[in-house]
Parts: structure tokens; sequence; C-alpha cells
């Protein structure tokens, strides 16, 4: 039966995310300088993409009941583009979702509302995928890995894990808001493109990635901040699928990690530079996204207090992560798509193990999730360790080798994904300009 609370709370919770994949666009202005208008053309484009193709088969892919735990059925109900020119309802039965009735999530939503919320979370994954493309990916060559990424990369983690039909979800693994379908596989799709464009700089002769340089803007930097933060308040707690009780715990275990996370980060800083003038606006900026980050896998399942102690570990994580990658030469990754939410989002994800707890996990749809090893989990926690790694190595390997082939033929087909240094750096010509005289 269909739940119009339900409904109504996830619908807007959906509305929440999709601001998010243009606030991304909003990020890489804020750190790289407002010139870089590539950014929001991009995030733009991901969102049409996201909702055409999510329609056509994408949801089917990732959402549809499994063949085998490996990939949903395309031609499940409603078909192709929701149902095309039918008339009758988006669904097969009753307008509930066949994973949305009893037995199941047992959330009441409607095919049409799952849908937009499942793509919303599919174009902020791509739009964070992103963030390496900068001024170096062809746009072309970036909406044809999209579209492939659609259909087939952002979706076998998700009818892996999120689908209770999925091979790993019967194994037991969770991944509450996507610390790996999202942030975790967004890093491992960052770092296969990564390879791609180093391939082809290297053919140029390069010995080193040409690095992208900060242009640090705090107004876009504030503005990009402020709409993810709220936009987070549909991607957690929109995440438990129902509005009730846990969600509202849920509102506060994501907003209190990211505020530890920020102090931690700032305190950090300050350790490292010994100077407050140092501490820019992008430490918070940065401290307030790894603290979100790290929680969205575990949100619906910790306390506030655990909350603010995964926060807190943020920061040293964040900025040793950093450290250790700013030593790679042939990889360019200003914005911090691999120390931020690759490592993050794994880190959170191993953690769920440890600081689980059953009561707050069967809130959020989850009720056999045992207590974490911190909690008395015992064999059981330590079993929960193993599947979430198993997960883990997966879902990276298998992100990353897909993402690969893919920009390696699209390279092979266009003559490479990458556009050369003199290109990138001239100004974009505007069609039917007039010059001056």
């Amino acid at each position: 039966m269909v739940d119009t609370i339900n409904n109504l709370w996830v619908l807007i919770a959906a509305l929440l995310v999709f601001t998010m994949t243009i606030s991304v666009g909003f990020l890489e202005i804020g750190e790289l300088g407002e010139e870089l208008d590539f950014s929001l053309l991009k995030t733009i484009l991901m969102t049409g993409l996201a909702l055409v193709v999510m329609a056509f088969v994408g949801f089917n892919t990732a959402f549809a009941p499994t063949a085998g735990g490996f990939i949903g059925h395309p031609f499940y109900s409603p078909g192709f583009f929701l149902g095309g020119f039918s008339t009758k309802e988006l669904s097969a039965t009753s307008g509930v979702w066949w994973s949305m009735r009893h037995g199941f999530f047992n959330t009441g939503l409607t095919p049409a509302t799952y849908f937009l919320f499942e793509t919303a979370f599919a174009a902020v994954t791509l739009a964070l995928v992103g963030l390496v493309v900068l001024r170096k990916v062809k746009l072309a060559s970036f909406v044809g890995y999209a579209v492939v990424y659609f259909i087939l990369i952002w979706n076998l983690p998700a009818a892996w894990i999120w689908n209770p039909t999925g091979w790993l979800a019967r194994r037991g693994m969770v991944d509450f808001a996507g610390g790996l379908v999202v942030h975790g596989a967004a890093g491992a799709a960052g770092l296969a493109i990564l390879c791609q464009i180093w391939r082809e700089e290297r053919r140029r002769g390069l010995r080193t990635s040409p690095q992208v340089p900060f242009k640090l803007s705090p107004g876009w930097l504030t503005l990009s901040i402020l709409l993810l933060w709220v936009g987070w308040f549909g991607f957690n707690p929109g995440s438990v699928l129902a509005f009730n009780s846990e969600a509202m715990v849920v509102v506060i275990t994501t907003f209190l990690a990211a505020a530890a996370c920020l102090l931690s980060m700032m305190v950090c800083a300050y350790v490292l530079t010994k100077h407050e003038l140092q501490l820019r606006p992008l430490y918070a900026v940065n401290g307030i996204l790894m603290g979100l980050i790290i929680i969205t896998p575990l949100a619906g399942f910790v306390s506030p207090a655990s909350a603010i102690i995964l926060g807190l570990c943020g920061g040293p994580l964040f900025l040793g992560a950093e450290r250790v990658l700013s030593r790679f030469t042939w990889f360019s990754d200003p914005a911090g798509l691999l120390a931020g939410h690759l490592v993050g989002g794994l880190f959170g994800v191993s953690m769920i193990a440890f600081f689980a707890q059953q009561r707050f996990a069967a809130g959020s749809g989850f009720p056999k999730l045992p207590n974490g090893l911190f909690f008395g989990g015992g064999g059981l926690a330590a079993h929960q360790l193993g599947v979430e790694l198993l997960g883990i190595v997966t879902v990276v390997a298998a992100v990353f080798f897909l993402s690969f082939a893919t920009v390696a033929l699209l390279a092979r087909a266009t003559g490479g994904i990458t556009i050369d240094a003199d290109q990138a750096d001239a100004p974009p010509q505007v069609p039917g300009a007039l010059e001056a005289t």
C-alpha cells in the first residue's frame, strides 16, 4: 500500500540531493577559480543525462529484481522510459515498487518516488567523479563516459548492495547512504580516469602531470558548502526511506559528524601550520565535507556520540591522506576526490563493524545488522567486518576496471579523451560573437 507521508518525505529528500550535483560545480569554482565555467556546464549536463538514461534503463539495471544477484532485469516493469507511453500506473501491481513492499523495506514508496531519489544519487556520484576532469578532459568524452556510467558502472554496486536481491546484500553487507556506492566508487572511477589522462600525457612526452592550481574564491566556497550541507539533509535522512523517528536521529548524526570534523580539521591544520592566518576557508570546507563523507555509510546505524567520534577522526585522516597523495606527480587532484571521497568513504564503510548499534539499525530498516565490536558484537561484528571488506575490494576493483575500459575505448575511438595544454588555456569561443573593431 502506498504511504503518502513516506513518499512526500523521500521526494523532498530527492530534490535536496539534486541540488548537490550542481553544488559540486560551485565547489570547483570556489577552489579553482571563477573562470572555470566548464564545471557548471558539466554538472548541469550530468543532471539531465542522469534523468534520461536512468529513466531509459539505468533504474532497472540497479533496482529491479536481479539476475543471480548481479544486475537488475532491464525489462522489469515499468520498463524502458518508466513505461513509455503506457497509461498504466508506474507499477507492476499495487502502485508500490517491489522492494518497498512488505518483506523488504516496507516503506510504501511508488516507482516514481524511488526513481527520482536514486537518480539524484547517481547524478551526484558522477559529479564527484568529474572532480578529476577539470580542464583536462574533453566534454564530449565525459558525456560518452556518463552514458555508460548510468547504465552499468554506477548501477552494479547499487544492484549488489542497495538492491535486497544483490549478492552482497544477501551476504549481509550494508552501506547506509553510499560510503562505498557513492563516495568510494566515485574515487575508484576517478582514479581510472586519472590513469587514462596520465597515459595520454606521457605519450606527449610529459614526465609529470601538469597540476591544476588553486585559485580560492571564499564566496563560492561558502555557497557550495552551504548547499552541500543542506543537501545532505536529503542524502542521509532520506535514505531511511520513511518519515520516522530514526530519520530524525540520522539528521543529528549527520550534522554532528560534519561539525566535529570541521573542528578537528581546523585544530589539525593549526598544529601543522602554526599560524592562524594560514587557516583558510578551504580547511573548513574540507572538514565539513570529510565529516559528511565518513558518516554517510553509518548515519542510520550509530548514536550521536559515535558520530562525533567518527567526525573527530576525519581531520587527521584527510590531512594525512592528502600529504601522502601529494607525493605522486602523475595525477592532479586539487579538489580532493581521492583524499576525501575515496579514503573517507572507505573508512566510513569499514567502521560499520565497529560502531553500529542494532537498535538504530533496526529503525533504518536493517534489523539483522549486529552490534559493532565496540558495543559487544563479538564474532558477529568480526564477520560483518569481513563482509564489508569483501564489498570494498570487489566494488573498487569492478568500478575501476569498467571505468578504465570505458575511457580507454573512448580514447581509441576519438583520438584521446584529453585536451591539449594550449586548448585548455585558450579562452572559449562564443558562437556568433562579433569581433570588436
